[in-house]
């Protein structure tokens, strides 16, 4: 019997670039069989974006489309219409990720599809709710960060390089695929009960603004006593009205920093995390596994709320400590005390690590065919586990690699096909023809 989550679950994937497709793939990897309706000759456009050769599909569209069925079609033309119609008709979830309006004017919007096939869930992933003034941008990823919260809180508060920092991880894109993931899923528990499918909108604005909860706390903390005592900038600096930037504290009440090792600069990345937690107890190891047991009796350190005042003193000597040894012997040492600390891992020091390769953190896929170039890569796999089910992890779709076993599943005859073919609707038609 297969544990498959989504077994028996046929989701027509209407979405390209990473928002929709991130969250698609992690469907296919639980089960569902992703039906992903691509444009007749270009597809996706991450097949040709960043690639590593001309002749194969980009890192960038392999990481995102495993296990993915790919049907090439041109859907505003009338049979295109016919055949994603037939589509929708037996599917479970209907998702895409168009510019505002474009599925309307397309003939498929959420009215269209409920009254084909009332049980579809229709997901529908944009830049930002309907409700917002900014509702009419053009979203990328970068537009969710700086919209959401996220750009003004990161990075450096004073300085050459103060200024608005976007996030290196995908909070609008890849972010807004795990948040649509979770109300598809949610929509699927409520058709078990009601029978009836929904539509799920999400926007890449409110995936980011949910990251950035903690930070909207502290807006609140600020309002009530225009100060935020976790903040390298305090004490001796004057907060905004507004939160800011705050460097590489930990967003908690503790005093979390990123300290630079002895390998630095020569090594960038050499650089360690190290918490220092509130109560006693914690701060007492702490000081016992950095040697720093002066601090027990010195009223400047030895309650929280003093070190919260002292923080600057407290980054400068576990700084001082930490320019000595190297990121590894740094977190070696103050673990054993039950310190929090870890190394900063770069992305070449992640994909080697051979512990990650558990089955499901970071798996290796064979992808076959285009001769041989692309052969065994490294993608990230699903982020959580499920106790008696393993994913299984296969190889992306060529373009229109699908198409004849979805047109036959659908009834279409093999002349019906090719008639398709010739005209465009799920292939190119030759330059100067309509």
């Amino acid at each position: 019997m297969s544990t498959a989550p989504l077994q028996g679950i046929k989701v027509v994937d209407f979405t390209n670039v990473q928002s929709g497709p991130s969250c698609t793939q992690l469907l296919a990897w639980l089960g569902a069989e992703v039906i992903k309706i691509e444009e007749p000759g270009r597809g996706d456009p991450t097949r040709k974006e960043l690639q590593f050769n001309p002749d194969c599909p980009s890192y960038y569209f392999l990481q995102l489309n495993s296990d993915k069925k790919s049907l090439s079609l041109d859907a505003a033309r009338p049979d295109g219409k016919e055949i994603l119609t037939r589509l929708l008709k037996n599917a479970d979830i209907f998702i895409e990720n168009l510019h505002p309006g474009a599925m309307d004017k397309l003939g498929f919007s959420w009215d269209v599809v409920h009254k084909l096939n009332p049980r579809c869930i229709y997901g529908s992933i944009k830049g930002f709710p309907v409700s917002s003034k900014y509702a009419h941008l053009k979203a990328y990823e970068p537009i969710a960060q700086v919209t959401g919260g996220a750009a003004t809180t990161t990075g450096w508060w004073s300085g050459e390089h103060d200024g608005p920092t976007q996030s290196g991880a995908a909070l609008g894109d890849s972010n807004t695929g795990m948040h649509m993931c979770i109300g598809l899923l949610a929509a699927l528990a409520l058709r078990d009960r009601t029978g009836e499918g929904t539509f799920v909108y999400q926007s890449m604005h409110n995936a980011c603004l949910n990251l950035c909860r903690i930070k909207t706390r502290d807006q609140l903390t600020l309002d009530k006593i225009g100060y935020l005592t976790q903040y390298p900038q305090y004490p001796n600096e004057k907060f905004p009205d507004y939160v800011p930037r705050d460097g590489n504290i930990e967003g908690g009440g503790v005093l979390g920093w990123c300290y630079p090792c002895k390998g630095y600069p020569e090594d960038p990345n050499d650089f360690v995390y190290v918490i220092l937690q509130r109560d006693h107890k914690s701060f007492e190891l702490f000081c016992k596994g950095i040697g720093f047991e002066d601090w027990l009796e010195n009223p400047d350190f030895n309650t929280a709320d003093a070190r919260d005042r002292h923080k600057q003193e407290i980054y400068r000597r576990v700084g001082e400590y930490c320019r000595t040894r190297s990121k590894f012997e740094v977190t070696g040492q103050l673990s054993q005390f039950g310190v929090p600390v870890a190394p900063v891992l770069n992305t070449r020091e992640i994909l080697t690590d051979e512990t990650l390769y558990d089955g499901n953190t970071l798996v290796k896929i064979n992808q076959p065919g285009y001769n041989d170039l692309v052969g065994e890569f490294v993608t990230v796999g699903v982020p959580f586990t499920i106790s008696g089910y393993q994913p299984t992890y296969g190889p992306c779709p060529t373009l229109g690699g699908n198409n004849e076993e979805v047109l036959t599943s659908l009834g279409f005859t093999k002349q019906q096909q090719e008639e398709f073919a010739k005209n465009g609707t799920t292939h190119p038609l030759p330059d100067g023809k309509m």
